[in-house]
């Protein structure tokens, strides 16, 4: 019995030391992208985006508009973002497109909520948004 309870805590122990998955990795990375988004840092954010060093910079100004609106949007409707949480859905890997979605709900001002869906990619050892 107690070699049984031994086994059980060490188990335990050792599962709680483990690396997070894949999925979870990929989630905590989009949160943090999230929460720079929506503390207004809108060019983090976007340097959060895979590739997005090589986007010409008229195309990079035009999605730091739309960031911006759309921020301008959430507060004017929501009073804003108060909170970037992952989702208890997490993620789903995708292998066939070598991608994993992620769950983030977004909890705003107003007391309302919105799980969005953030693809995420690794390069590199980084996850980024797709």
């Amino acid at each position: 019995m107690k070699k049984t309870i031994v086994a059980v805590l060490l188990a335990a122990i050792l599962g709680a030391c483990s690396k997070p998955s894949p999925e979870q990795q990929a989630a905590e990375a989009a949160q943090q992208y999230y929460q720079l988004l929506a503390n207004g840092d809108v060019v983090r954010f976007l340097e959060g985006k895979i590739a997005s060093d090589t986007l010409p910079g008229d195309y990079c100004e035009q999605l730091l508009a739309v960031y911006r609106q759309y921020l301008s949007d959430v507060n004017e409707k929501h009073g804003g973002i108060s909170q970037v949480a992952i989702s208890p859905n997490v993620g789903r890997a995708d292998s066939t497109l070598q991608l994993t979605y992620t769950f983030l709900l977004l909890h705003f001002r107003d007391s309302t909520q919105e799980e969005i869906t953030v693809p995420m990619v690794e390069h590199d050892g980084l996850w980024r948004m797709r």
